[in-house]
Parts: structure tokens; C-alpha cells; sequence
């Protein structure tokens, strides 16, 4: 799901683009002047695109940190089932003996 949000996304921001690129090039301003803004919006989205790589970062470690707790959590479980499983073993065995 969150891949066909992104691409949902991804579609409106080219959309959004394109639009602005189009009604740029027709809008009644100088030269110097549509290419200066031009050159802020490009500013714009690169910062932008900046942000949202930074909190996508962000969002990435903190699952990875949840992952590796998880993973510990786990392997922690799976130690103490076969720690309880050995000693149960040996008192059985001691049992027997």
C-alpha cells in the first residue's frame, strides 16, 4: 500500500510540475524574470525533496532500531526456551542415574 501511495504522490508532484512549468511559460513576464523564478522554484523543490529524503532517513532507522530490538527480544526468548530445555534435561538425566 504505502508503494502506491508513494507512486500516487510521485504522479501528483510531476502533475503539479508540469502544470506550473506550463503556465509559466505562459504568463506575461520578462525573461530575467521567469527564469529567476524559475531558478527559486527549483531552489524550492530541491529543498523540499531534501526534507522529505531526511524524515524518510529518519523514518528508515527508527524501524531498523525497532527491528534489531525485536530481533533481540527473540533471540533472548529462543535462549532461555533452550537454557530451560538443557536443564530440564539434566535433571532428568540426573534422575535416571
Amino acid at each position: 500500500m504505502s508503494e502506491n501511495t508513494g507512486s500516487k504522490v510521485s504522479f501528483f508532484l510531476v502533475g503539479l510540475g508540469i502544470g506550473a512549468l506550463v503556465g509559466i511559460l505562459f504568463a506575461p513576464k520578462s525573461g530575467e524574470e521567469t527564469r529567476e523564478f524559475l531558478a527559486q522554484k527549483a531552489d524550492e523543490g530541491r529543498e523540499y525533496a531534501q526534507r522529505k529524503a531526511r524524515e524518510l532517513r529518519e523514518r528508515a532507522e527508527d524501524l531498523i532500531e525497532a527491528s534489531k530490538n525485536v530481533a533481540q527480544r527473540q533471540k533472548d526468548t529462543i535462549s532461555a526456551a533452550v537454557d530451560a530445555g538443557r536443564d530440564a534435561y539434566q535433571r532428568e538425566k540426573s534422575k535416571t542415574q
